[in-house]
């Protein structure tokens, strides 16, 4: 019944995948009614669709509704692309350096001889029942934060370095 409620709100094609929600049912019977208790897990990737998914519901359900605090974490995944995102840039940041330092010789960059990464770190992102013995002490913004996850890396490279009779003859 809620799912079909949450339905007709467009949540689920809207705001999440089907596969990302989970509905539990739970029927009960208290003297002469029955009672309905719905428990909706969605996996959300935007933090901003799951505020928009939690005010709608507020808007359209009123007080019937309770609405937990989000539970952070961080797929292996999404560690990963991280670490590839650090390490790439880190190469850029590198080579851009290196067209600075070459620049400053009246030298022009070749192309990258050697790359290595050579140290990657990560920190942060921890889960929200290792914080604190609440997780309702802590405000949003903070679990947020303690959530974030970081990473940095080393890399070293060599390039070539191209004099400049090379650039001259280039133009040539």
């Amino acid at each position: 019944m809620l799912h079909d409620k949450l339905e007709d709100l467009s949540l689920c094609r809207k705001y999440s995948d089907e596969e990302n929600m989970t509905v539990t049912e739970d029927f009960s019977r208290v003297e002469n009614t029955y009672q309905m208790e719905a428990e909706v897990c969605i996996i959300f990737s935007d933090f901003g669709k799951m505020q928009n998914v939690c005010n709608l519901l507020i808007e359209k359900l009123g007080t019937s509704v309770t609405i937990s605090p989000p539970h952070f974490y961080h797929t292996p995944e999404a560690v990963d692309t991280l670490r590839r995102q650090v390490c790439v840039a880190a190469v850029g940041n590198t080579r851009r350096k290196a067209q600075e330092v070459c620049r400053l010789f009246g030298q022009s960059l070749g192309k990258p001889l050697l790359i290595r990464e050579e140290e990657t770190k990560e920190w942060g992102g921890h889960i929200d029942s290792h914080l604190s013995n609440s997780p309702d002490s802590l405000t949003l913004q903070e679990r947020i934060q303690n959530a974030t996850a970081y990473a940095s890396c080393r890399v070293f490279a060599v390039f070539e370095i191209k004099g400049k009779e090379n650039r001259r003859t280039k133009l040539l």
